[in-house]
This record gives C-alpha cells, structure tokens and sequence, in this order.
C-alpha cells in the first residue's frame, strides 16, 4: 500500500510540473495525511495555495498545526458528505464536521466576500439605512445552545438572522462562536503575499517594547446631542483596561488630533501595539469632532498611503459604521478590470486597507461592517462595550488574537442576554446586531506581541 502511495504522488507531481493534470488535483496528496486533528484550516480558494505554503510551514513550526482546504474541496465533498442548501451553509457545515472530527480551534478564510460568500444577516434595526448587513458570525456560530447545528435561519425561509417586526423571525440564536474565526480578504495573490509576510514578520520574535508598549487612542465629541466627549471617554474606559501601556492620546479635547490625520499619521509610524479610534466611521473613513461640531482628525484610506510603519504594527480597533464592511460588488466584473492596487482603492473597506498596506498600516483590525451603535444612543451594550472589553481580556493574559475576539464575543452575549421576542429596534435587537456585525479582519491565531523562540 506504501509504494501505491508513493508512486500515486510521484506521478501527480511529475504530471503537475508538465501541465498535464489540472491545477485542483495538485494537492490532492493532502488527503494521504493520516492525522487526526489539527489546530486551524484554512479555507480558501485553490489558486492562493502556493502563496500559503510558507504560512502554514510558519504556523506548524509554532506549534498551530495548520491544514489547507479550497472551497472546491468542501463544496464537491473532499472531506466530508456535503450539507447545506448553499454554498455558506455548506462551508459552516464543514467547520462544523472539521470540529466534530479535526477538533479545530481557529478557522481562517483568505479570500474576498466573492472567493468566500458571505452570509447576510436580516436584522433590521429601524434605522431605515439599511435592512441586511455582512456577518461572518454566522460561520463560527455553528451551534445552538442545545448543541444542535445551528442554521441562523429557524423559519426556513432563505433569510438569516430575520427580525424585522414586532419579534424575531429566527428566534434563539445562540451568537456565541464556537472557534475562533478570522477573515483576511485578499482580492488576489499578491494581498495574499502581502498579509502573509507581514503575519510572518510580526510572529517570528518578540516585539520590542520601545513601541509595542504604546498604545494610541483618539477620540472626540461623537455626539452633539450628547454632553461631553464621548469618544474620549471610551478611549479611557480602554486606556484603564491596559495597565503597563503607555498611552498616545489624540483627542479633540486637548486639541492633539488634528484635522487631517497628520497626528494619526505619525503617531502610528512612531510604532504601537494598539490603535483604538472612537467615533464615526464609513467604507473609506473615520472622523470625529470638535465641541463646536466642526470635523477633527479624519483619517481615510488617503491618509493610509503616507503610513511607513513597516514591522512596528498595531491591532486596530475601530468603532465606526462600516469601516469593516469589506462586501464587494462585482456586479460590473470591476474586479477583472483593473490592477490589485486600484482594485483595493476602489473595492475594499478602511479596515482591509490598513491590513493590507504593504509599507505598514496594521497586523489585524476589528470593527463593524453595517451600523455600529454605542451604548450612550441606546441603552444597551454597544460596540464600546466590545471594544473596551477586548482590552480587558487582553489584559487578563490571554494571547491569540482570536480567542479574545470569541471571548469577548462571549462575554457580551452573558452581560446582555437577547430577548428574541422583542420588536426590530429595541435593545435587544440592536445589541444582537451588534455582536453579529462585529468582525476580525486578520489571523485568529495570531500570537500577539510574537513569539518567543526559546520556547519553541
């Protein structure tokens, strides 16, 4: 049986190099792998392979034993027996049986919201902006409380996480993730190069502490009709949470932040572990303001070619609305038009972007992609409360970049339990939305600060 395996990889590998067999079967000998479990998959499509070889060396040699699957491989039922009525459906049963038989604790997507679909979530908070929204929640939710497979889709109508009227249409959704999941989404190989090396560079020592030990905070008057900064309190509120951080204040109030981002920009080309802003956000910028109501350090995608940060990079935290909402619109096959760098200007989010910069930016961003709300506007949890206590499950001396996303995550859900029979709208309706469209834009098995190689 050995030498039938043998020969069988000898002649795919010859056969690939001449072009003779097609490009999906030239990692078929994965499937010769015997283990029984694996720490992460990465789920991607089957043209980012090659560029992923290195990365998943890298993690196997820090311990995250790492196994690659296109989407082809789940959707022709390499793996596992297919379920699922879509393709989404289909991927989140796969991490379901990856978990119930690789036992996984981290799933990461390289790939677009075209290379990997996202699930739309119905959750309409009567805003009257916008009735769906991206979540990929939905793909590490994989079960509910009863540990049941959980569809987001209890009315079995097609539409996800539906609450729209007087209740909930899908009622008791458990929202706590299951693993730990993070998206990178690379339009094309040459992101993926990008984001692979930084991950690499960032992970392979320790970070200095000369900048890893600064975190920037900025902030302002979120509010008018509010009293006070309220941007600036929730910097602080984080500020606390860090004990042995030096803080780089931006705020409106101490007239730090200016107008166009220069702060910003050289603060982070000074070096930090973190950056977290509070305040107004959108696809392609932020902004806050001054007490007068005049706008104060906006920082758009503009400003994130002038970063030069290289190494020295932060995980950002932005409470903002759709800065993280990296949906793209292929409708017109832009995306075939026109190169990486234009594609990534025109197409992707504020989040992707300052992942994505080549010459620094950040290692990873957390935000939302529809609608954020803070707590000060309605009552409930809010994407501050999230943010802030992101830090404090930081502090508390957990590392891998995903689980303290799961964590907190968690936490929200048990400080803020849903009422599923409430009106679109209220409370529990918008601090549902609010874990739901809370997404990481990075490596969930990122060792913050890099590892110590004497360990290893």
């Amino acid at each position: 049986m050995n030498k039938i395996i043998i020969s069988a990889v000898f002649f795919i590998i010859i056969f690939s190099i001449i072009g003779l067999i097609p490009v999906s079967a030239k990692i078929d000998f994965q499937n010769i792998k015997t283990n029984s479990s694996y720490d992460m998959i990465i789920i991607a499509p089957i043209d980012y392979y090659s560029s992923l070889e290195k990365y998943i060396d890298h993690k196997n040699d820090f311990g995250i034993l790492t196994f690659f699957v296109s989407t082809d491989d789940i959707y022709e039922g390499t793996y596992f027996e297919i379920q699922g009525r879509d393709n989404q459906e289909k991927i989140k049963y796969f991490i379901k049986d990856a978990i119930e038989n690789w036992e996984i604790e981290y799933v990461i997507f390289f790939g677009s919201s075209i290379d990997i679909p996202v699930r739309y979530c119905y959750n309409n908070d009567m805003y009257g902006v916008e009735d769906r929204f991206v979540s990929d929640l939905y793909y590490a939710d994989v079960y509910d409380e009863n540990y049941n497979f959980s569809s987001w889709d209890s009315d079995n109508d097609g539409i996800f996480g539906e609450w729209k009227e007087s209740e909930a249409e899908d009622k008791l959704i458990d929202l706590k993730p299951d693993i730990c999941l993070g998206r990178l989404a690379c339009i094309n190989t040459k992101e993926v190069d990008i984001v692979v090396n930084k991950i690499i560079n960032y992970e392979k020592q320790v970070a200095d502490e000369s900048w890893f030990k600064k975190m920037v905070v900025i902030g302002g008057d979120t509010y008018d009709e509010f009293e006070g900064y309220e941007g600036e309190v929730n910097n602080q509120r984080a500020i606390d949470e860090m004990n042995d951080y030096i803080p780089v204040k931006l705020w409106a109030s101490t007239k730090t932040l200016s107008k166009f981002g220069l702060s910003t920009i050289r603060a982070i080309n000074n070096g930090c572990g973190f950056l977290y802003l509070s305040g107004h956000g959108g696809k392609q910028t932020w902004v806050t303001y001054s007490l007068s109501g005049s706008y104060i350090g906006r920082f758009s995608r503009l400003q994130m070619l002038f970063l030069l940060n290289q190494n020295k990079l932060p995980i950002c935290l932005v409470g903002g609305c759709h800065n993280s909402n990296f949906e793209l619109d292929d409708n017109l096959g832009i995306t075939l038009l026109f190169p990486w760098n234009f594609k990534t200007w025109r197409l992707g989010c504020w989040s992707w972007f300052l992942v994505s910069n080549q010459r620094g930016g950040s290692i990873a961003t957390i935000g939302s992609t529809g609608l954020c709300w803070y707590s000060v506007e309605y009552g409930g949890g809010g994407s501050d409360w999230l943010n802030v206590n992101f830090f404090k499950n930081y502090n508390n001396g957990t590392r891998k970049l995903g689980q303290i996303w799961k964590d907190t995550l968690s936490g929200f859900i048990d400080t803020f339990p849903i009422d599923w029979e409430s009106p679109a709208g209220s409370v529990s309706s918008i601090d549902a939305k609010s874990v739901q469209e809370w997404v990481l834009l990075g490596d969930p098995s990122l060792e913050i600060g890099g590892y110590n190689k004497s360990l290893f």
